[in-house]
């Protein structure tokens, strides 16, 4: 059977050089298969797995991407956990379509991939593979979802690719974001949403690459048809910088930018006070108005930290976080109390909690805040490679070695903080030698003859049970005591009690120009949020994106993310569970109830009705 499917792909593929194929004749796809055909002179039928690259090989092509990668690598880490769960694989590529950067699915998901070699050091350009997700997003540079059969080759009929080209702060082709799912029972619309998801994750990785490269000029955002786009200009105010979509938007070139030209010469604006992120009104050059935009002036430009007037607290980030729940205010309370001692912390909660949020704000309270802020995610980075990254090496320590060595994480956070997440997942080998730092405060780089002395303060963070696992064997247990300095747990979402002050912090953060309906807040003042923080904000930034006239309706809201039926009975459990509480605390009156939930009174008879819920009135 499957080779009779696969003879009827290969059939229909070969169809389409004669344009008798049962696929639009001018599709992106059929495109796509003539060029394999034509250009390519690709075989459909070919069996086999892509090209893969050895470790010193991957070394050597991942060199000049490493900034890119850095500054890219909190926006992967965040879509690679939000998807995971709907078993899809994270890559990041370069622009010749060599997977960089890989992040596999949870459980069964991930033997497809190990099995089928899609991970860190294949390739999947158009030229080798066909058309598939990653190397046709490159070969046209605009985003694409090909979903199984529409992929040239017919052994990979089985996997569906969303993918988004990554460009530099140029507005060169850098690379792409490409994620991928083998899991059958998602249909085109669940892979199409996680399209846009990805597309959305890729702006904002662009613009963090684009903001670091200029991170000593200032950088205004101007608004477009096709998005926004980000421009850096220096005290002169001649432009320095522009991104990809404002070269589209104001017709700048390389060599304008090179000569200086004076940001007048396109936008105007009354510049604003040195505050982090300041909103305008933009003119065009011959005054007409543009709209709002932002601009935000390099860190040498920001007002003092210190006033006379109104002293800062460097606590603040801490406490905003805390919010009004009970627990985090008591935690931060403890915090302010150890000050600036360097007693290792341990951040506790669910994946999405933001405890990398948390353990940066910990590190902007410290004494060390004008130093490094180093992070490694423990899960993310390949067993194989954590013992490089962490503790550096000499050059020529093992065959495809940067030629001068490298300083290792560890080395990079001295002074400063080193945040280790899902510490859990560290290799017990690992977890001896990270030890032996956090007792004799020095690192032995591999290959090097004597131990370089290191000054760090340590916080680390994970979801499991490290107590149990120390008690199992399943982690060293002097370690353990090590890295307990101070527990943190962080609540989940859903355990909050400041739960609905969150939401509309976060509504009003993703979603700035839209208001939520009646309808919209009662599901997102019930729902659970298993992804927690990270699940909200992603709702919410697509809600925004969808939403018609500013209005954030139910319907706008994907909750759980990509279908899910299982979830549905729990959810319509915890709104009514909701509900019954309301009722409960106002004697049953459905006004005050309604007026608590922050819903009209119609809505919630309504939800009533069909929750079938029993009332006093």
């Amino acid at each position: 059977m499957a080779s009779l499917s696969a003879s009827n792909h290969v059939a229909r593929v070969m169809s389409v050089a004669n344009h008798v194929a049962d696929v639009d004749a001018s599709s992106r796809i059929a495109n796509s298969w003539r060029r394999c055909l034509i250009s390519h002179k690709l075989d459909p039928a070919r069996q086999g797995p892509p090209q893969t690259l050895t470790e010193s090989e991957i070394r050597h092509v991942a060199e000049p991407m490493e900034e890119t990668i850095r500054l890219a690598m909190p926006e992967l880490d965040d879509l690679a956990r939000v998807l995971r769960d709907a078993g899809y694989c994270v890559n990041l590529a370069d622009a010749n379509a060599t997977m960089l950067f890989s992040r596999l699915p949870g459980e069964g998901d991930a033997k497809m991939f190990l099995d089928w070699k899609i991970y860190t050091g294949s390739n999947f350009a158009e030229t080798f593979e066909g058309t598939n997700g990653l190397g046709t997003a490159l070969a046209e540079q605009k985003p694409i979802l090909v979903h199984r059969d529409e992929h040239f080759r017919a052994q990979w009929h089985m996997f569906s690719c969303a993918v988004a080209p990554l460009f530099d702060q140029a507005g060169r082709l850098a690379g792409a974001i490409n994620i991928t799912s083998c899991r059958e029972d998602l249909e085109r619309a669940a892979h199409q949403l996680a399209l846009a998801v990805t597309m959305e994750a890729t702006r904002r990785m662009e613009g963090a690459i684009f903001r670091g490269h200029f991170r000593n000029a200032w950088i205004a955002t101007v608004p477009g048809d096709s998005g926004s786009g980000l421009l850096a200009y220096d005290d002169d105010r001649r432009i320095v910088g522009a991104c990809r979509s404002a070269r589209a938007l104001l017709g700048l070139t390389d060599g304008l930018i090179a000569s200086g030209i004076d940001l007048s010469r396109y936008i105007k604006f009354d510049h604003p006070a040195r505050h982090a992120d300041d909103v305008v009104e933009l003119r065009r050059a011959d005054g007409s108005p543009l709209g709002r935009g932002h601009v935000a002036p390099p860190p040498r430009a920001r007002p003092s930290a210190q006033r006379r007037d109104v002293p800062l607290d460097r606590f603040d980030a801490l406490h905003r976080l805390a919010g009004r729940d009970p627990g985090l205010i008591k935690s931060v309370k403890r915090l302010r109390s150890i000050g600036d001692h360097n007693l290792p912390v341990l951040l506790h909660g669910e994946t999405g909690v933001g405890k990398d949020v948390f353990a940066r704000a910990i590190h902007a309270a410290s004494n060390r805040a004008r130093n490094n802020y180093v992070a490694l995610n423990c899960a993310a980075m390949p067993e194989s490679l954590i013992d490089a990254e962490l503790f550096g090496y000499e050059a020529g320590a093992f065959t495809g070695a940067r030629r001068d060595g490298s300083k290792g994480l560890i080395a990079q956070a001295d002074g400063g903080t080193l945040f280790l997440d899902e510490i859990g997942d560290m290799p017990i080998a690992l977890q001896t030698r990270l030890l032996r730092v956090l007792e004799n405060r020095e690192v032995w780089p591999l290959g090097a003859l004597k131990p370089v002395p290191v000054d760090i303060r340590l916080i680390s963070a994970t979801h499991r049970d490290l107590g149990r696992m120390a008690e199992q064997s399943a982690f060293r247990a002097d370690l353990y005591f090590r890295l307990r300095g101070m527990e943190v747990h962080l609540p989940a979402l859903r355990e909050r009690g400041d739960r609905d002050d969150i939401i509309r912090q976060i509504a009003r953060e993703e979603a700035p120009n839209c208001r939520l309906s009646d309808e919209a807040w009662m599901m997102l003042s019930a729902y659970p949020y298993p992804g927690n923080m990270r699940q909200l904000r992603h709702v919410l930034r697509l809600a925004g994106c969808t939403a018609e006239d500013g209005v954030i309706t139910d319907a706008d809201l994907d909750l759980p993310p990509f279908g899910g039926r299982a979830a549905e009975p729990d959810l319509a459990a915890a709104e009514r569970a909701t509900i019954v509480e309301a009722l409960r605390k106002h004697g049953g009156r459905v006004t005050e109830a309604a007026r608590a939930l922050k819903v009209s009174r119609a809505t919630l008879y309504r939800k009533i009705k069909l929750l079938k819920i029993e009332t006093a009135q």
